[in-house]
């Protein structure tokens, strides 16, 4: 099979396809026939060495959540059979990944009629963050929620998942994803100077709660400059009143020196079926940016690092 495999830590440069045998799987597992697999800044951590004392020696896989159908089954594997479409997080401890003709997987779930393939494969760590993030800082139907960096897959998954919490939603995002998000029921502000000045006048005051998921460091000012010391955060604690009511899923660094709640990435996936259940009702979804082959990873790679791709990418088999 054609899988993408890197044998050294680096830049996606390091990155080749390959022809290698098919992975079997053992007990508990299933290998699918993959038909897409989501791409995310991990992916990139990962080529560059994170991790790297946890895993199998090289050389590993790319790619870490997937959908396709189901071809074959490990020792003790129920409720799925060959032939179903399933979605959920690709196996990481063998030479192979997601980013191949056949991926194993140790959770899953079905797609739901009217979800593609590459809409199921966008959804797994997007929806596993914002999810853990909701409940992280607590937030309750009724309240205000500010979603910074919405226009990103955590953003935008966090501001559907509370919008369907009953939660009133202010995001704030590019002007390419602004009228999306004003069409799922948020408001919507940019980023640019006197955004904290807009954020009150939507709010009517202080907002409840603020979730950000901008990129580490994401500026509330100028999104095309570094960032000062602290990111958004410091703004984020002054539209909420208070650091505890604030919560970050990316910049831990300032969280710690200015006392916001942090979720940090513990990719359980014990919600799989619900994420489905979600995604054919029409509540959760994560806009796809663009679509590339297996040969167009580096392509692939250089639009994804900047972290401003617009939407998920994703490549498709």
């Amino acid at each position: 099979m054609k899988a993408l495999q890197f044998d050294r830590f680096g830049s996606p440069d390091v990155i080749v396809l390959r022809d290698v045998p098919k992975p079997d799987p053992g007990p508990g597992r299933i290998r699918i026939a993959v038909r897409a697999c989501g791409l995310n800044p991990a992916d990139w951590a990962t080529v560059d060495g994170l991790f790297a004392d946890q895993l199998p020696p090289l050389p590993r896989g790319l790619g870490l959540e997937v959908a396709g159908t189901v071809d074959a089954l490990g020792e003790g594997v129920t409720g799925v059979e060959i032939g179903d479409r399933v979605f959920g997080p690709a196996t990481f401890d063998g030479p192979t990944a997601g980013g191949a003709e056949y991926a194993l997987m140790a959770a899953w779930a079905g797609i739901p009629e009217g979800v593609t393939a590459e809409q199921a494969a966008a959804l797994p760590m997007a929806a596993e963050t914002a999810w853990r993030a909701l409940d992280d800082l607590g937030v309750q139907p009724g309240e205000l929620l500010l979603v910074h960096g919405a226009g990103g897959t955590v953003g935008e998954a966090a501001v559907r998942l509370a919008l369907h919490r009953g939660v009133r939603v202010i995001a704030t995002a590019g002007p390419a994803r602004a009228a999306a998000l004003e069409e799922i029921g948020a408001q919507v502000t940019g980023y640019g100077d006197g955004m904290t000045q807009r954020v009150t006048a939507l709010a009517g005051g202080r907002v409840d709660r603020a979730l950000d998921t901008a990129p580490t460091g994401g500026r509330v000012d100028r999104a095309d400059q570094p960032s000062p010391a602290g990111g958004s955060l410091p703004a984020l604690i002054g539209l909420t009143g208070d650091p505890d009511r604030v919560l970050t899923v990316s910049d831990f660094a300032a969280a710690t020196e200015l006392g916001t709640r942090v979720t940090h990435i513990d990719m359980r996936y014990d919600l799989m079926g619900e994420f489905a259940r979600l995604a054919g009702e029409g509540v959760l979804v994560v806009s796809i940016a663009r679509t590339y082959t297996l040969d167009q990873i580096q392509e692939a790679a250089e639009l994804s690092q900047p972290r401003r791709p617009g939407g998920k990418l994703i490549l498709v088999l």
